[in-house]
């Protein structure tokens, strides 16, 4: 199976396809958002109504929560579309798309209908159509192992080999000691490499489809059989070595971090947790790194435990609320701590921060990114926050000022620029002061047309003159 463009779809469906565009010109999300659907449901492949369709999304939750919120924390995961996602996805993939598209309907920043959706597309053979979800993923959490692997070979798969062996390129520096990363990127350089000297060769006269053919089919068989080989038996084994070595330098802190990552790549967090102790243990326990390290490892423990769940159990939606809840419960205690015991850590203060405003602890939020902003580099961040906190109080006067100050200090129009601008053009909206805020939109307009909404909001702003 392969995507569809518009040239391969019935009339029909081309037509349901241009009423949705027309109805998302005009600002109606909601009738784009149905029709897109509609058009989704006959023609599931068809990629230009999916990306249509995820621009309908956005934009209508945009609209509604006024552009300040992102719902960092995707709390559907108890969402009974994906609970039959989950299911479906071991032997219907396109009706795993279709349930966790409807998730993606409701809220489209919802990170487990984004992971459900992304592995059926990949099963139903749609890897351009999985890269919708992977690319929300990996720019949701780039440190993510798993996340950025799949990623990575979907982009591949999607004919972008060179990108996805740039993206585990960066997760192999964030990850060093990671054998298996470190085979998935000589997977994919091999797999670059035999697909660049089939076409070099075609390109000089050397060569032909036929060869190309055959080292694509040897750069499957290769990928197989590694997938085959990896990671049980190299962990295991390195496991044991690692144990053998502690044995005799039981004072080697490398060895015991190493040690605690590869506990955690199996899922072993207790022993993993009980590696990081042994640190906090010694003179180098003082880090505020290991500190970290240990509440990750008990975050991922939290989140297999919700993996692990069984999505047809009765109460699962009760137990999944419950770890999610205990998980945010543990992740802002565990910071306040860290705050507490580095209380000159700006960058831990900034952390703290973002968790209480996800709480919406308003007040304690501000106060912290106050502080936060003294560290240059989380000054920027600090005071996009700040401006967050000021708007949710319906403070539009501080907001606006805390955005301008912000954007002054850019010199670079990057995406935190974009940000930045499309926050000032919407508390200026909010205070009544529609010619300011157009303002803000038509910069980000003058440089990227397709950001948010920004398009619509300029061009109606034109039409109504």
């Amino acid at each position: 199976m392969s995507e569809k463009s518009l040239h391969e779809v019935s009339r029909e469906v081309r037509e349901l396809y241009e009423r949705g565009l027309e109805a998302l010109r005009r600002d109606n999300y909601e009738y784009a958002q149905m029709l897109l659907t509609q058009v989704l449901n006959r023609e599931p492949t068809f990629l230009d109504a999916r990306k249509a369709l995820r621009q309908a999304q956005q934009r209508r939750a945009a609209a509604r929560s006024t552009g300040f919120l992102k719902r960092i924390l995707s709390g559907a995961a108890a969402s009974p579309e994906l609970a039959r996602a989950r299911i479906a996805l071991r032997s219907n993939p396109l009706e795993a798309m279709q349930l966790a598209e409807e998730a993606l309907n409701a809220d489209p920043n919802n990170m487990t209908a984004h992971k459900i959706f992304a592995e059926a597309a990949v099963a139903a053979g749609l890897p351009r159509t999985a890269l919708l979800s992977y690319e929300v993923l990996f720019a949701h959490d780039p440190r993510d192992r798993d996340v950025a692997v799949q990623y990575a070979h979907a982009l591949a798969d999607a004919g972008q080999v060179a990108k996805g062996e740039q993206v585990l390129a960066a997760l192999v520096h964030v990850y060093p000691g990671d054998p298996d990363l470190a085979q998935e990127l000589k997977n994919l350089s091999a797999r670059r490499t035999l697909t660049e000297a089939g076409y070099g060769a075609l390109e000089t006269g050397t060569g032909s489809y036929r060869d190309i053919l055959r080292n694509a089919e040897e750069a499957r068989v290769l990928e197989q059989e590694q997938k085959v080989q990896k990671t049980e038996d190299t962990t295991e084994r390195l496991i044991r070595e690692y144990e053998t070595r502690l044995q005799a330098e039981p004072q080697n802190i490398r060895l015991l971090r190493s040690l605690a990552e590869l506990y955690t790549q199996k899922h072993d967090y207790d022993r993993a947790l009980a590696c990081y102790e042994r640190i906090k243990a010694t003179e180098a326990g003082q880090d505020p790194s290991l500190d970290r390290a240990i509440a990750d490892t008990i975050v991922r423990k939290f989140d297999h435990q919700l993996s692990q769940l069984d999505p047809a159990a009765p109460d699962y939606a009760e137990r999944a609320r419950e770890i999610e809840a205990a998980k945010q419960a543990f992740r802002l205690e565990e910071c306040r701590k860290r705050v507490e015991k580095y209380p000159t850590d700006l960058a831990i203060r900034f952390e703290y921060g973002q968790l209480l405003f996800e709480a919406g602890r308003i007040t304690e939020a501000i106060a912290e990114f106050q502080k936060a902003q003294n560290n240059p580099h989380k000054r920027i961040p600090s005071l996009a926050y700040l401006a967050r906190c000021f708007a949710q109080r319906k403070m539009y006067d501080l907001a606006a000022r805390t955005l301008q100050n912000a954007i002054k200090e850019k010199t670079v129009f990057d995406e935190e620029k974009k940000d930045l601008l499309y926050q000032l053009g919407s508390v200026l909206e909010a205070m009544g002061k529609r010619d300011e805020a157009i303002e803000a939109f038509k910069q980000i307009y003058e440089v990227d047309i397709n950001y948010r909404d920004v398009a619509a909001k300029v061009d109606a702003y034109y039409s109504s003159r």
